[in-house]
């Protein structure tokens, strides 16, 4: 049995074209596991300052907006976790999309969540970031998971500045060598 969970930046500062990049990649996403594998449960997780488990129309077109504290769609993934998907009874999927911003203070929280709960829980955690520049310079959450990437090969980031990079960057996240 697999769970896939999508987490979803929904803050002020994911604009238009950042938030129609990151649902363009988990629509791609969805049609992929529909298409592939017979039973797969999907949960959608939106956030902004806090976050929320919701359906999936409301995933996709969604409207409020605020301020970002990440670190609470991981609580809320971990939350769901350990109500109704047991680790020794489930695969457990994760994708993460987000622009990069979070407050300073929360990053301790998230590298603490996803280490220490959901990396151990899963199978595979992949972080798309969305942006509309192209070239260097991190942003925070960035900076901060670029360690946790370094470190196990069931975490993978990567990033997307247009719609034509969604495809390529799926590919990569997803293929079957991605996630040995």
């Amino acid at each position: 049995q697999a769970v896939m969970f999508c987490m979803m930046d929904a803050s002020a500062s994911m604009t238009e074209p950042l938030k129609d990049l990151a649902k363009r990649f988990f629509m791609l996403l969805h049609l992929f596991l529909s298409r592939h594998y017979r039973e797969v449960d999907v949960v959608f997780i939106r956030h902004t300052s806090t976050a929320a488990e919701v359906d999936e129309e409301t995933f996709f077109r969604g409207v409020e907006t605020g301020g970002t504290v990440i670190s609470t769609a991981l609580d809320e993934m971990d939350r769901i976790v350990k109500e109704r998907y047991s680790p020794e009874d489930w695969n457990i999927y994760a994708a993460q999309a987000s622009d990069g911003d979070n407050i300073p203070d929360d990053m301790g929280r998230c590298l603490e969540l996803v280490q220490e709960r959901l990396l151990p829980a899963s199978q595979y955690f992949a972080y798309i970031e969305v942006s509309e520049r192209c070239g260097p310079g991190e942003t925070i959450v960035w900076h901060g998971y670029k360690e946790l990437a370094d470190r196990y090969r069931h975490f993978a980031m990567r990033r997307v500045t247009n719609p034509g990079e969604i495809f390529p960057v799926f590919h990569e996240l997803f293929s079957s060598s991605a996630s040995k």
